[in-house]
C-alpha cells in the first residue's frame, strides 16, 4: 500500500493495543477516508498508555509503525 504521500505525524488515533516501555502496542488512526491499524511505540518517557487512550502521532515509520503520546494529560 505505501503511505500514500499522508503525513502522519500530528494525527491523533486511538489505542487499541496497551502500548509502552518494551511493548510493541497497537493504534488506530483514521486516515484516507477509513481507519488504519499500526504498529506503536511511546515516544521516550512516556509511561504506558492502556487501551482507549487518545494518542498523537509523533513520528512515522513506513508502512506500519508509529512512535505515539498521549494527546492529553490525565
Amino acid at each position: 500500500m505505501g503511505d500514500g504521500g499522508v503525513d502522519m505525524v500530528g494525527m491523533a488515533g486511538r489505542v487499541t493495543g496497551t502500548v509502552g516501555p518494551g511493548l510493541v502496542g497497537e493504534v488506530i488512526v483514521r486516515i484516507r477516508g477509513g481507519a488504519e491499524h499500526f504498529l506503536a511505540h511511546p515516544v521516550h518517557g512516556t509511561g504506558r498508555l492502556p487501551v482507549g487512550t487518545v494518542v498523537t502521532v509523533v513520528e512515522y515509520l513506513p508502512p506500519r509503525t508509529v512512535y505515539v503520546m498521549a494527546a492529553y494529560d490525565n
